[in-house]
């Protein structure tokens, strides 16, 4: 009899923990696994690419009101709802606003504050699971809200940039049997918090497929990206950790030296107005070219000529794995996790966090011809689907049986 997984996420719209997800889901063979997935919002662009895979379950009414504002949520009959949300946000502007994080960890510290207050208020689903995949923090209703004989729950991002309660949410973590973490890095940050969960800890990195990239890269060539100047993309959310204001920066100090080239930033994000505004600040509007939201980023970053990620932190870049698989030359700045990402002067250049030096890596990457080609043909013949990462997940459910 074929056991029975529910994975839970917030939704399947653009982004790179959504692109694991379908590459995930995909991976998982459907002759043994019967497959659930609960989306608090269940909609997104990606959603078409999972359907025939799993079973995508209807909507929760009090989970899609954590993806909407206050407002939305009174108006949608959840008052108790909307008011744990607003009392949410007051504590945590109050205890955080003037803490020094970044916007993303306040994002990250409202996220749980609301559901630490609002998980109570939601159903209990009726059927009973051999495991659950709880693949997006926050992990309250996995935790609490699903009967399963493994719960499994993934981190993604450098656990030590979070700005949380961290003996609440340890709480959370505790009713998990084991925490995936994408990378190794990942994996040191998080006991670094959490020594005491060391045990629960195992590496499964994001799974990719390499044939599907490279069979969507081959859409009509955009037409944004013709031009005879240096094509530098960048992918991803506007957010702090991103880092698209240190983009534009560089991509200011470049210019100013003389380089003839032009930063593409493809995607959308809370930060974006602010970055517009910086873009304008800076003067480089001709030059740092927004792509907006698109499905299919593949032939974005098949056009470029260097794929640049200027992050402050990461969990483990799934944009940067997708860059590397169709042969482009990448430079990554200096985060934690960044050693465990790429192969320095291999398949990647790594370049230090501050602007300047970043510049001048970059300029390095522009000029040396002979060392784009080599990290190329490097990337080219390098497995990055971690396609062998799903039988450990698989050993982990069957685990004690």
């Amino acid at each position: 009899m074929k056991k029975k997984i529910i994975i839970i996420a917030q939704s399947m719209e653009i982004g790179g923990i959504e692109r694991s997800a379908v590459g995930l889901i995909n991976a998982i063979d459907s002759s043994k696994y019967d497959v659930d997935l609960l989306l608090f919002s269940r909609k997104g662009e990606f959603l078409p690419l999972v359907t025939e895979k799993c079973n995508v379950l209807p909507e929760i009414p009090q989970c899609a009101t954590m993806l909407k504002s206050i407002k939305e949520t009174l108006l949608s009959g959840h008052p108790f709802m909307a008011a744990s949300r607003l009392i949410s946000k007051i504590e945590t502007d109050r205890k955080f606003r003037k803490s020094g994080y970044g916007s993303d960890a306040l994002v990250f510290a409202n996220l749980q504050s609301m559901w630490d207050k609002s998980v109570c208020l939601m159903p209990e689903l009726k059927e009973e699971y051999d495991a659950v995949l709880g693949f997006m923090w926050p992990h309250h209703f996995a935790a609490g809200k699903i009967r399963a004989k493994k719960k499994i729950a993934w981190v993604h991002t450098d656990y030590t940039k979070a700005a949380l309660n961290f003996e609440a949410d340890r709480k959370i973590w505790n009713s998990f049997d084991y925490i995936v973490v994408v990378s190794d890095e990942c994996g040191e940050a998080f006991k670094s918090v959490y020594p005491s969960l060391s045990k629960k800890v195992v590496t499964i990195e994001n799974i990719l497929s390499t044939e599907f990239v490279r069979a969507q890269a081959e859409e009509d060539a955009p037409s944004e990206m013709k031009t005879d100047a240096i094509k530098i993309l960048t992918v991803g959310r506007f957010c702090y950790a991103k880092a698209f204001d240190n983009a534009a920066r560089i991509c200011k100090i470049l210019l100013d030296r003389g380089m003839n080239i032009k930063w593409y930033a493809l995607g959308y994000g809370t930060e974006e107005e602010k970055i517009k505004s910086l873009v304008l600040e800076l003067g480089i509007e001709e030059r740092f070219i927004f792509l907006g939201k698109r499905v299919n980023p593949y032939p974005f970053i098949k056009a470029c000529d260097i794929y640049v990620q200027p992050s402050r932190y990461e969990g483990k870049a799934v944009t940067v794995r997708e860059a590397q698989m169709l042969g482009k030359p990448v430079m990554i700045t200096d985060f934690i996790t960044a050693r465990g990402l790429v192969r320095d002067g291999f398949d990647a250049v790594i370049s230090p966090m501050a602007t300047d030096r970043a510049a001048d890596t970059l300029q390095m990457l522009i000029e040396n011809g002979e060392l784009r080609q080599r990290l190329s043909q490097n990337a080219l013949v390098s497995d990055y689907s971690n396609s062998g990462y799903i039988e450990r997940l698989f050993e982990i459910i069957e685990a004690g049986e």
